[in-house]
């Protein structure tokens, strides 16, 4: 019985998989969800918050200022996210960055009132 001799035969490299540019919709409707849960507690905080007897303070001013400009941008992101090019992966991207950049701004806006609030300069932000 003759053997075949055994040469080192290298395997081409595989072709690397094409950049995806469009992301699942089912993945796209889990973000739509978090994202309209967390604009409703948003936007519930801030209705809670304008409902309280009492004055407002400069402090409350600046800190429903920052809470507001950040429900705006979530709400722009849950907008941006119910259209059908959102599918676009790019697109999506960009939502979910305009979101995170209004969460934050709800949460700086919410420590400010608490700041405040502990440095005596506070409203009606904690109060009720």
């Amino acid at each position: 019985m003759t053997e075949k001799p055994q040469t080192d035969r290298i395997d081409p490299a595989p072709e690397p998989l094409p950049e995806r540019t469009t992301i699942d919709s089912t993945f796209r409707n889990g973000s739509l969800t978090a994202i309209g849960v967390v604009v409703g507690f948003s936007l519930g905080f801030l209705s809670r918050w304008a409902g309280l007897p009492g004055d407002w303070e400069r402090s409350d001013l600046i800190a429903v200022s920052a809470i507001t400009l950040g429900i705006v941008l979530q709400i722009k992101a849950l907008a941006n996210l119910l259209a059908i090019d959102s599918l676009r992966i790019d697109k999506y991207n960009r939502s979910v960055r305009i979101f995170i950049i209004g969460l934050m701004l709800v949460a700086c806006g919410i420590a400010a009132a608490l700041f405040a609030d502990l440095l005596g300069f506070g409203g009606i932000a904690l109060r009720g």
